[in-house]
């Protein structure tokens, strides 16, 4: 009797443990085939495979091609022509080139994105550094650097400009750059070169000659007007082999409007300003075998006291006055609008007595500041306007002095 329960409940644990183990064998099978199943779903292999696909791709390189002429470390570069940037299987996306201080060649990407082109030359013996990206069809990018240096001119070139810097001028007074080599290749010349002025008003270039180069608006300036000149001429190949140097800005500003007009016949000058008669002045102008040229003139220069020798302009020895007062030149052939004291002051407005330019009564040394010289030299700027009609002369030439209001617009625009 007490063997059997003890063998009751030994065998009674025994199959207790069995069922319960059983039941663990089936709940771990069933749990091995839920997990069999769930690692084996759509589910699953998604989760595991998409990250792993995506960065396959996203490692894939960029079968854009980026290609840049000149070759990386080229020296001797030309200023233009030689940097070329294309894109292969693939848009141009950014590209810049700039040198070692910061300066950028500005330039555009074409419209297929299949190239670029600088709108302006490069400077002479200068590093640049260049930085392109192309994408392709899927948007992988592909990058290029390189640098490459310019060349150094042997043989170089610069422009004298007026007016100058910060000067203060008249409405009639254009842009004019003097080169010192003639130019062939003008129109690389004239794109290196703006003129831009405030309030804004067209202006335009007119070549004379291969070494002068005016700009103007169609009109005179307006009163007040702020013009700026920039010199970009630094690598420019302005004739084989000779390139220019200067780089610079200038800014001047338009002063008051005076427009002072010379009848030869009646003898006078009438003074406008901002346009109002201010002064009319008695003149005595080029006489019958020395006439004074008719035209619109600008006054390029004034000087207190100059000397006047007839032999530098054609006329021999006829006068060589050391002590002219009041001068202010009006052509580059000698036309001035001058002091005259050696003449008597009956001769001033009524007779015609000069060796072709426009005398005012004056005193020697000019110290009377009533005079009418002194008067009007005061009166008046570079820049300035005098117009001299009715004489029995040409026209003055548009190119003798800053003359090139004798053009219509239509010939200056040609």
């Amino acid at each position: 009797m007490n063997g059997q329960p003890i063998s009751g409940a030994s065998a009674g644990g025994i199959r207790r443990r069995g069922r319960r183990g059983l039941q663990a064998v089936v709940l771990g099978a069933a749990l091995l085939l839920v997990t069999a199943c769930g690692g084996g779903g759509d589910s699953g292999d998604s989760g595991k495979a998409g990250p792993a696909a995506s960065r396959a791709a996203d490692t894939k390189a960029s079968e854009a091609v980026v290609s840049i002429e000149p070759k990386n470390g080229e020296v001797d570069v030309p200023t233009t022509g030689a940097l070329r940037i294309t894109a292969d299987q693939g848009k141009l996306s950014t590209v810049t080139v700039e040198d070692t201080k910061g300066n950028r060649i500005q330039g555009a990407v074409a419209a297929d994105g299949a190239g670029w082109q600088p709108s302006q030359h490069l400077a002479a013996a200068t590093k640049y550094k260049v930085h392109a990206v192309a994408k392709d069809a899927e948007g992988r990018e592909s990058a290029k650097d390189i640098s490459f240096t310019t060349l150094v001119p042997k043989n170089t070139f610069v422009g004298h400009y007026t007016p100058e810097d910060g000067s203060t001028v008249g409405v009639g007074m254009p842009v004019s750059i003097n080169f010192t080599r003639g130019i062939t290749r003008p129109e690389a010349v004239e794109k290196a070169i703006t003129v831009t002025a405030d309030p804004a008003v067209p202006i335009e270039g007119h070549w004379f000659g291969n070494d002068r180069l005016d700009f103007r608006p169609e009109k005179y300036w307006a009163a007040g007007t702020k013009v700026t000149v920039t010199l970009n001429l630094d690598g420019v190949e302005g004739r084989p082999g000779v390139y220019g140097k200067q780089k610079k800005t200038i800014q001047f500003t338009i002063g008051r409007r005076q427009v002072s007009t010379v009848d030869a016949r009646a003898h006078t000058m009438q003074v406008e300003r901002d346009g109002t008669v201010i002064k009319t002045v008695p003149i005595t102008a080029g006489a019958p075998a020395t006439t004074t040229y008719n035209g619109q003139m600008v006054i390029s220069e004034k000087f207190k006291v100059t000397r006047m020798n007839g032999a530098t302009v054609g006329f021999g020895g006829e006068y060589d006055i050391e002590d002219v007062p009041h001068a202010m030149r009006l052509s580059n052939s000698g036309t001035f609008l001058h002091g005259n004291y050696w003449a008597s002051s009956g001769t001033f407005g009524s007779a015609n007595v000069s060796h072709g330019c426009v005398g005012l009564r004056d005193v020697r040394g000019g110290w009377d500041k009533k005079a009418p010289a002194a008067w009007f030299y005061d009166s008046s700027i570079i820049g300035d306007v005098v117009v001299v009609k009715n004489s029995k002369d040409k026209q003055i030439q548009p190119d003798n002095g800053l003359n090139g209001w004798n053009m219509s617009w239509a010939e200056w625009t040609k």
